[in-house]
C-alpha cells in the first residue's frame, strides 16, 4: 500500500503518517500538488493521496486525471469547516477525514483502497488446482497468461501470483491496455522524455520503470495495437525499455503478467497478435473457468458480497435462504463474478427480513434472475444441458436404444433413414431392433407397406 500526503496542516499529518506506517503502508510527503506530481511522474506511484483540505483539490484531481494517474483521493482538514469538506468532496476527493486522525478511520480507509475488493475466494474444486498452480509458479521468473471470461476475476488471480512471489514486497502496477487510446499507450508503459511529443512538458516514468523490482499487469493484452507488441517483445528479452524520446535504453527488473479475454492463438491466425510475443508470455497459461462452471463458488462468493455490502452499509449481516441459494444457482452470469456481486450488492439492499430471500435476487430491471432475454448461444447450451441431465443415471444400452427409438419415431419407422441420422449401417440397425424386440421392447413399426427386417 502507498500512501502520498500532500500538505502539512499544522502537524497533525505527521500522527496520520505514523498511523499509516503502522498499518503496513509507505508513505511519500508533498509540500504542494506540483511536488506531488513531480513525485508521481518520477515513478513514485500512489495507491491513495491524502491532502489538505487547504489547498486546490480541484487542481490535484484534474492534474491527475490529465496526466491519466489513477489514484484515489482523500481531502484532510484540522478545522470543522463543512463547507471546505462539501467542497473537497465536490471537487472529487471520496473521502474528507477530520483532523486529529482517527486510527481507525484512518485504518478502515487504508483497508477499503488496498484490500477489499481483491480478496480471492474460492471453494469450487476447479479453483482449488488452479488457485494450487497458481501459488506453486508464483516463485518463478517466468511469465503468466492468465485467461478467461470478462468479470471471473483474472486481476484478482494476478495479484494473488504477485502475493505468493519473491517480489510480493516490491510494486504490483496494473495497466489496462483496452482503456489508454493507442497513441497514449506507449507513453503510458515505456515514458517520456520532455518535449518527446505535443504536451510532454516534463519527463514521466512509464509503468514499466514505475514496477521495477515488481510485477507489471497487462490487462487485456489482445488490445494492444501489433506495432507497439514489438516494442512489448524487445523489452521482455532485453529486460530494457525505451523511453518516448529517449537516447539511451533503461534497465528493468519486472515480472510480467498479461491476461486475455480472447482466444489470442486465433488472434495470432488473424494477423492481430505477434506470435512470438504469445510464447514470450505464455510461459504458464492460468485459465479461470466462468463462474457458471463453479456451482461452490456461486454460494461462497455470495456469501462473501453478502458480508462485504452489509458491512457497507451500515445493516446487518443475514444469511442467504435456502430458496436465495437456489435462485442463484439458476443464474447463468455472463458477467461472471462481477455480475454476481452486483446481484448479490443489490440483494443485501432490498432484503428486510432475517434472511436474504429469493424475492430480492433480481436482475436490475427488478426481473427474476433468470427471465432475462437470452441470446441463441446462451438457449443452445441450456438446451443442451437439459439434455444431459437426461442422461445421468442411466445406462449406455438404455440412453442408446431411446436414441433409436426416437430416431425412428422422427423418421416415421423408415429404418434407412435413421440409419442414415444415426450414422450406422442398415445391418446394425436392424441387429439391435431384433434384439429389443427378444427383450420384449416395443420396436415402432415401418412404415405402411413396408416389411420389418
Amino acid at each position: 500500500m502507498r500512501l502520498t500526503i500532500v500538505g502539512h496542516l499544522k502537524g497533525q499529518l505527521t500522527t496520520a503518517t505514523r498511523i499509516a506506517m503502522n498499518r503496513g503502508a509507505a508513505v511519500t510527503h508533498a509540500e504542494s500538488v506540483d511536488q506531488a506530481m513531480r513525485t508521481l511522474r518520477a515513478g513514485r506511484g500512489a495507491d491513495l493521496i491524502m491532502v489538505d483540505v487547504a489547498l486546490d483539490v480541484r487542481e490535484l484531481v484534474e492534474a491527475l486525471g490529465a496526466e491519466r494517474f489513477h489514484v484515489p483521493v482523500v481531502a484532510c482538514g484540522v478545522d470543522n469547516d463543512a463547507k471546505a469538506a462539501v467542497d473537497a468532496i465536490r471537487a472529487g476527493a471520496k473521502e474528507y477525514i477530520p483532523l486529529p486522525p482517527d486510527p481507525e478511520l484512518i485504518a478502515a480507509v487504508l483497508a477499503a483502497v488496498a484490500d477489499d475488493a481483491r480478496d480471492l475466494v474460492f471453494r469450487d474444486p476447479s479453483m482449488v488446482s488452479l488457485v494450487q498452480l497458481a501459488t506453486q509458479i508464483a516463485a518463478s521468473q517466468a511469465s503468466v497468461m492468465i485467461t478467461g471470461e470478462s468479470g471471473c476475476g483474472k486481476e484478482v488471480l494476478a495479484r494473488h501470483v504477485h502475493s505468493k512471489s519473491p517480489r510480493a514486497n516490491a510494486p504490483f502496477i496494473s495497466v489496462n491496455c483496452a482503456a489508454i487510446p493507442e497513441h497514449l499507450l506507449e507513453s503510458e508503459l515505456f515514458g517520456h522524455e520532455k518535449g518527446a511529443f505535443t504536451g510532454a512538458t516534463s519527463r514521466r516514468i512509464g509503468k514499466f520503470e514505475e514496477a521495477s523490482g515488481g510485477t507489471l499487469l497487462l490487462d487485456e493484452i489482445s488490445e494492444m495495437d501489433v506495432r507497439l507488441q514489438a516494442k512489448l517483445l524487445r523489452a521482455l528479452q532485453e529486460r530494457v525499455i525505451d523511453r518516448v524520446g529517449g537516447s539511451r535504453p533503461v534497465p528493468v527488473d519486472i515480472r510480467v503478467i498479461a491476461t486475455s479475454n480472447r482466444n489470442l492463438s486465433e488472434e495470432v491466425r488473424k494477423g492481430t497478435f505477434r506470435e512470438d510475443l504469445l510464447y514470450r508470455l505464455n510461459v504458464v497459461n492460468l485459465k479461470i473457468p466462468p463462474l457458471r462452471e463453479r456451482p461452490a463458488d456461486v454460494y461462497e462468493l455470495s456469501a462473501h458480497f453478502a458480508k462485504k455490502y452489509a458491512l457497507a452499509n451500515g445493516m446487518p449481516v443475514r444469511p442467504l435462504s435456502a430458496e436465495a441459494r437456489m435462485e442463484l444457482a439458476r443464474g447463468r452470469f455472463p458477467g461472471n463474478v462481477r455480475e454476481l456481486e452486483n446481484t448479490i450488492h443489490r440483494a443485501v439492499l432490498l432484503s428486510t427480513g432475517p434472511e436474504i430471500g429469493a424475492e430480492a435476487i433480481r436482475n436490475p430491471d427488478g426481473a427474476p434472475l433468470g427471465s432475462g432475454p437470452r441470446d441463441t448461444a446462451t438457449r443452445a447450451a441450456e438446451a443442451a444441458e437439459s439434455v444431459t441431465r437426461g442422461f445421468v443415471a442411466r445406462s449406455l444400452a438404455d440412453v442408446e436404444r431411446d436414441l433409436i427409438f426416437d430416431t425412428l419415431g422422427h423418421t416415421r419407422g423408415n429404418r434407412t433413414h435413421a440409419a442414415n441420422i444415426l450414422g450406422i449401417s442398415i445391418r446394425t440397425l436392424r441387429n439391435k431392433l431384433n434384439q429389443y424386440d427378444d427383450e420384449g421392447f416395443a420396436v415402432p413399426p415401418p412404415p405402411s407397406g413396408v416389411a420389418a427386417a
